[in-house]
């Protein structure tokens, strides 16, 4: 039995916090680590490392939206030849003459909550052409459908497919947006969507009771992973272990088996069945998003706990075949492979993690 396991954020991004990783209790994650043969590449973010996984070709953007779609509507809806956006809901601030975006990490919005600021949208762009959202839409003539399949993940479906490109969610989460907006032949016209967006939903009566509660306005949404459904995927896993939604939508697509995400390695050894398995840890991630140094520390001393030691007495027992870990940030990402015959090599001391995260 093979695993790879995907860990965004497993390294502090930058070198903005050098003591992050002092006193770290980590004796099995270094181990795992320092015995593996370790190997680079450029994949810049979970979303284009996911997508070059299962063989998907990266468009204008990585089409993330198309293929979350047909999972997020369970099998009524198809993407079809449409172009699709992401158009997440979002809150934006004013810090220091930046506008910093929050996601849905940071609060919650209800399906009713979320029909209603859509609906708003929708009759407001309908003025200018908009046919109203559906089931099963028919191509929009001038403006954009909003179709919010769930709460926190907005569909927009675009008439003709623009020049654009953007950065993801995961990237924008915590980040001064200004450097962050569309780009592209096209970028205007969806800059001044996304400030027309901000302005509608700004006044609107349900922000203001979120507001009046101490909730956080949703105040407007994120444009992100357009494309056209790939024609073709390939899925090198038997088995996809995810909470996320981009893996599972990847593993339906290609009718591969997908599970959530155990709580422990020897749960899902327990579950697992031979073959290549993906399990995606991405609780560390959220943490980097938004400077969470303490709960970052935290959560890699519970999956040293709870999956990397697990996972080195099963190498040594040999009941895994092979092991990759997959560090991956902005700035690429760190693939360690171990099998059990490493263990062996006495040389490779293990090292502080500080070690490998530059």
């Amino acid at each position: 039995m093979n695993l790879h396991l995907l860990i965004p954020s497993l390294f502090w991004p930058g070198d903005s916090l050098p003591e992050i990783y002092r006193d770290l209790p980590l004796p099995a994650l270094e181990t795992l680590l320092a015995k593996s043969l370790r190997t680079e590449n450029d994949s810049q973010g979970v979303e284009a490392w996911l997508c070059r996984a299962f063989d998907v070709t990266k468009q204008q953007d990585w089409p993330v939206a198309p293929l979350t779609l047909q999972a997020d509507s369970a099998g009524q809806m198809t993407a079809e030849n449409h172009y699709w956006l992401r158009a997440d809901p979002v809150h934006l601030r004013l810090e220091h003459n930046q506008i910093v975006l929050a996601d849905s990490q940071i609060f919650r919005i209800t399906a009713e909550e979320a029909n209603q600021l859509a609906d708003l949208l929708n009759r407001h762009f309908a003025a200018d052409g908009c046919d109203p959202p559906s089931c099963n839409p028919e191509p929009a003539r001038q403006k954009p459908v909003f179709l919010p399949l769930t709460p926190d993940r907005w569909y927009l479906r675009v008439a003709e497919t623009p020049t654009l490109q953007t950065h993801a969610l995961s990237v924008a989460a915590g980040r001064n947006i200004h450097v962050l907006l569309p780009s592209g032949a096209d970028s205007m016209r969806w800059q001044g969507l996304f400030n027309e967006v901000q302005m509608l939903l700004h006044e609107h009566p349900l922000n203001q009771a979120r507001e009046a509660r101490g909730e956080l306005a949703i105040n407007g949404i994120w444009l992100w992973g357009g494309g056209i459904m790939p024609q073709s995927l390939n899925c090198p896993y038997t088995q996809v272990w995810s909470n996320a939604t981009l893996p599972r939508s990847l593993a339906l697509a290609c009718a591969t088996d997908h599970a959530a995400l155990p709580s422990t390695a020897t749960a899902w050894r327990q579950s697992a069945v031979a073959g290549n398995h993906l399990v995606v840890l991405d609780v560390l991630q959220e943490k980097t998003q938004y400077d969470d140094a303490y709960g970052w520390r935290e959560s890699l001393k519970k999956l040293e706990q709870d999956w990397f030691a697990p996972l080195l007495i099963a190498l040594k027992q040999g009941r895994l075949d092979q092991l990759t870990l997959t560090a991956i940030d902005e700035r690429g990402s760190k693939n360690f492979t171990i099998t059990r015959d490493d263990l062996w090599k006495f040389w490779r001391a293990a090292k502080p993690l500080v070690t490998y995260s530059a």
